[in-house]
């Protein structure tokens, strides 16, 4: 059943604009997602669906060849440290994570020790983030077994979150920094997650906006200008963010300051910050002496 209006969905512009319409038809989020997606694409949702199911498999695949791989990147800055916090979790019980907790710091850099490698990844919303809302939904779903519907569902709201704040904001670390990457990601794992787990429109919003708000400023200053040296870690860090903005939110805890505002914001700071900030390599981490002396033995080989 749609929306009745065909024109007023298609003309949403905003996250209180999208929690009043769902909550007026009766719709959890990622119906009207799909709706919206259905109209704009002219594909129906079953063929939506069917597409985002291809999305689920080839995001348990990427952690699953993540995981296993002996290799490490071309530029051999990162591999295989996904494998060693898998073993830790799977055989050290005195840990100060759970085993959930630890399945989703391991899958988020398994993904993106796989993007290193060039292996097949799900760009969500990009390659850089890429390890964030697999690890987070995969990891929910495997420890309380929820069935694939319950997971593409929680896709739809991924995307949707996605492309509202893409609205606003490029989702590109050369433009925006790293809040619009691996902050966007979070936040978009976040809302999938309390939709994974059965939480409200308003718990959706509000876990989006608590992992948003708590990302702005983010930098994107990326080692010899590859995507692994902080990237590839960072994915683990705001994966757990993702999954702690969800806890708050599904625990009835609230972002004083609405979504929109906090995507308004983050579209401010992105303006503000310099461009040796935003993925240039030209200041921050890019530019310490470890880093000057990698970026160096890198370009020897021919990267730059």
């Amino acid at each position: 059943m749609h929306l009745k209006s065909e024109k007023i969905m298609k003309n949403i512009g905003s996250f209180q604009e999208l929690e009043k319409i769902a909550d007026k038809e009766n719709k959890k989020l990622y119906e009207v997602f799909q709706e919206i997606e259905s109209l704009k694409l002219e594909k129906s949702t079953d063929q939506l669906r069917d597409l985002m199911e291809d999305h689920l498999k080839d995001m348990e695949k990427s952690i699953k060849r993540g995981l296993e791989s002996p290799h490490l990147s071309i530029s051999g800055m990162s591999g295989m440290d996904s494998k060693k916090l898998s073993d830790r979790y799977e055989k050290n019980k005195s840990t100060p994570f759970n085993k959930l907790f630890g399945k989703i710091l391991s899958y988020s850099i398994a993904v993106s020790e796989e993007n290193q490698r060039m292996g097949k990844i799900v760009a969500c919303p990009t390659a850089g983030s890429c390890g964030i809302v697999p690890a987070v939904i995969i990891a929910y779903s495997e420890e309380f077994n929820l069935s694939q519907e319950k997971l593409i569902n929680s896709l739809f709201t991924a995307g949707g979150i996605g492309k509202f704040a893409a609205q606003e904001v490029p989702l590109s670390g050369a433009m925006a920094g790293c809040q619009a990457e691996c902050g966007v990601a979070s936040t978009m794992a976040a809302g999938a997650l309390v939709e994974l787990m059965d939480g409200s429109n308003s718990m959706v919003i509000n876990a989006a906006a608590l992992a948003l708000k708590n990302s702005l400023g983010l930098v994107c200053d990326p080692v010899a200008g590859l995507v692994e040296v902080p990237c590839i870690k960072r994915n683990g860090f705001y994966a757990i963010h993702a999954a702690t903005a969800a806890e708050m939110a599904l625990a009835g805890i609230k972002s004083i300051i609405p979504m929109d505002e906090i995507i308004e914001s983050m579209k401010q700071i992105g303006n503000l910050m310099p461009q040796s900030l935003k993925e240039s390599s030209e200041g921050g981490l890019a530019i310490t002496p470890t880093a000057c002396k990698i970026t160096k033995n890198i370009q020897k080989l021919g990267f730059n």
